[in-house]
């Protein structure tokens, strides 16, 4: 599924996306140690996997 960044807290390493419709859901630092990353920024397209309501992974959206 693919998602917006919205905020995220690199002390927590932590934050929230927004889906295409416009829903915030946040993501804690095990999702976002999940996916690799180092650095997140406010409109990055992510792409995000979950399990249930709980986003378990974020990751940059690659073409």
């Amino acid at each position: 599924m693919q998602a917006t960044a919205y905020t995220y807290d690199p002390e927590s390493r932590s934050g929230q996306v927004l889906l295409d419709d416009g829903t915030p859901v946040p993501f804690d630092a095990a999702a976002f140690d999940a996916g690799g990353l180092r650095l997140l920024r406010p409109g990055q397209r992510v792409r995000i996997e979950t399990e249930g309501l709980r986003i378990t992974l974020v990751t940059l959206q690659t073409f």
